[in-house]
């Protein structure tokens, strides 16, 4: 790797999990001297990827990451593809809907379709969910052994008291939403919150992304016709994307 490509990646990251922080923040959290961040600091400046707050002299990210965010989701097929299942998904189940992607151990959301009920809701599209305390990653790790195999290695974070903190146990729901092609978590990432998701695969039977509902956790268990559009639209969305069949065997 380029080491200045990569420190500059990780200050990005540390800006993105803390919003705002000082110079000597950055530095302590990525065990660089002040005067190599200052530097990296400066340039991302100079390119809008980070903006400095006059009062404070915290850094943050700045607009520029968020024009490289929508042209990544203007140019992602599973997104397009996925708009009209999901209003369809919304409608058939009454529940707001959520695309998502896998990146590294977290599901990334890049479509949020909102419960039809026209109340006001909070736009979720760009929001990250540990993958194995989330349905949308389980969906996903169940056809991605390799995957699986990085995240277990290492601690499993514990949002709730409700998340698989145990990778055997994580291993053996994982197995079953395979058979399944189906998977489930009820407030193991937020509490009051449930979740069903089905993967999407693509042309080459790679489980590219997952789509599905969001409930309240005290409406669990949802009728099972929920479940059966859950799968109904991951299962349109892979046939549009080219896979050959859905579900590809894990």
């Amino acid at each position: 790797m380029i080491q200045s490509v990569d420190r500059a990646i990780r200050i990005l990251g540390v800006l993105q999990g803390a919003r705002r922080l000082s110079l000597s923040e950055v530095a302590s959290r990525l065990d660089l001297p002040p005067s190599t961040v200052h530097g990296i600091l400066k340039t991302l400046q100079a390119h809008g990827m980070v903006v400095q707050d006059r009062d404070s002299n915290r850094y943050q990210l700045g607009p520029a990451v968020l024009k490289l965010g929508n042209v990544y989701l203007d140019t992602l097929e599973l997104r397009s593809r996925a708009v009209t299942w999901s209003e369809e998904l919304a409608r058939r189940s009454g529940h707001a809907v959520r695309t998502g992607v896998l990146t590294f151990d977290e599901v990334v959301i890049i479509h949020h379709e909102p419960r039809p009920d026209g109340s006001r809701q909070m736009p979720e599209v760009g929001i990250v969910i540990p993958a194995h305390a989330s349905a949308l990653g389980k969906a996903l790790l169940a056809f991605l052994p390799e995957q699986v195999d990085e995240l277990t290695g290492g601690k499993l974070r514990s949002m709730t008291s409700e998340t698989l903190v145990d990778p055997a146990v994580l291993r053996a729901q994982l197995a079953e939403v395979a058979k399944e092609a189906l998977a489930t978590e009820r407030e193991e990432a937020v509490l009051g919150e449930a979740g069903i998701a089905a993967p999407i695969f693509d042309a080459s039977g790679v489980a590219v992304g997952a789509i599905g509902i969001v409930l309240p956790a005290a409406d669990w268990p949802p009728a099972e016709s929920s479940f059966t559009a859950v799968r109904e639209a991951a299962r349109n969305i892979s046939r549009e994307l080219g896979a050959p069949r859905w579900p590809v065997p894990a």
